[in-house]
């Protein structure tokens, strides 16, 4: 009996789908629990500005929501993204070497301080 390799690649291409559809929802419900965190915020100033005490910082509960969701979003959205590529430069610098590369022209300057050194005193 001959082994068949295509169950294996749809499940392949099934797994990255739900990685990517977790990927999405995990940008979502961390997007979502940012803009909850910054009503929680508001909610809060306002509360002691009607109780009429001085805003020192932010409940532990907010603080930490706040801290997970950007994590969340952050985690996710390099999934979403998709694969990293390698920066290559050497397909550019290949055939120039190392003198033609740091060579900037714009950068000479020839009328500086230094010409006061060499200047003959006669």
């Amino acid at each position: 009996m001959q082994y068949s390799p295509a169950p294996q690649l749809l499940l392949f291409s099934f797994k990255n789908l739900m990685n990517n559809f977790w990927s999405k929802f995990g940008v979502v419900v961390g997007i979502i629990s940012l803009i909850h965190c910054a009503y929680s915020a508001m909610q809060h100033r306002s509360y002691l500005r009607l109780v009429e005490q001085e805003f020192s910082h932010l409940p532990a509960d907010i603080f930490i929501q706040t801290v997970v969701s950007c994590v969340l979003v952050l985690f996710s959205v390099t999934f979403v993204s998709g694969s990293f590529r390698d920066v290559r430069a050497n397909a550019e610098f290949e055939s120039r070497t190392l003198d033609s590369i740091a060579n900037r022209p714009s950068f000479h300057i020839f009328a500086h301080r230094g010409q006061l050194l060499f200047r003959s005193t006669s």
